[in-house]
């Protein structure tokens, strides 16, 4: 295939044609690693190589973008990907980019962990449930969360008295207060503890 045309497109975009056709547009990092010039003929299959690294290379480029704005767990990130790239190309960018340690699913597990127990205050049950649902596997939401439950009783005492002790006036009350502990995803059998051991302080 014969490069007819590059033209600038926008920003580092070029639009290449080949023989005339509609353009392909490539990042002009791509364009200098091919050495791509205007009126070279180069075979169909290498056209498909230089698609690949580009796309590829916009996959990493997203990749980071959303690096930046939150973590994200490999699979988290991968769901990202495969909207607009195909698996191959998304298991390349994120192989990388977890060997360079940018992508980390025992860390991210850590902060994210932390941040729903200690911040959100909720339950290991409600905990489990969003770790899950942004990628991370039960093995290391697992392990994670083991770590918070010697203390989990004490935290939803505190949680109780900070926060719901003044609902909990009536029977009526109770079960408001028992109902969003069970939101938050407690243990049904530590939040009728913790709810007795406060009543019966009253």
């Amino acid at each position: 295939m014969k490069i007819t045309k590059i033209e600038k497109y926008k920003g580092k975009t070029y639009g290449v044609y080949f023989d005339e056709e509609e353009p392909v547009f490539i990042n002009s990092e791509i364009v200098d690693e091919f050495h791509l010039k205007e009126g070279i003929n180069i075979p169909e299959s290498a056209v498909d190589q230089i698609v690949r690294a580009n796309d590829t290379r916009r996959a990493r480029e997203r990749a980071l973008y959303l690096l930046d704005a939150r973590e994200y767990s490999y699979t988290g990130l991968f769901k990202k990907l495969e909207v607009n790239y195909d698996d191959e190309i998304c298991y390349e960018v994120l192989n990388n980019l977890t060997e360079l340690g940018l992508i980390n699913d025992r860390r991210y597990a850590e902060r994210l962990g932390e941040y729903l127990i200690k911040t959100k205050c909720f339950g290991r049950y409600r905990a489990s449930q969003e770790m899950y649902r942004r990628g991370l596997s039960r093995e290391i939401i697992n392990e994670t969360l083991d770590r918070y439950d010697e203390d989990s009783t004490v935290r939803l005492y505190e949680l109780v008295k900070d926060k719901y002790e003044q609902y909990m006036t009536d029977e009526k009350g109770v079960n408001k207060v028992r109902n969003a502990l069970v939101r938050r995803g407690f243990s049904y059998d530590d939040i009728n503890a913790v709810i007795k051991t406060i009543l019966e302080e009253e």
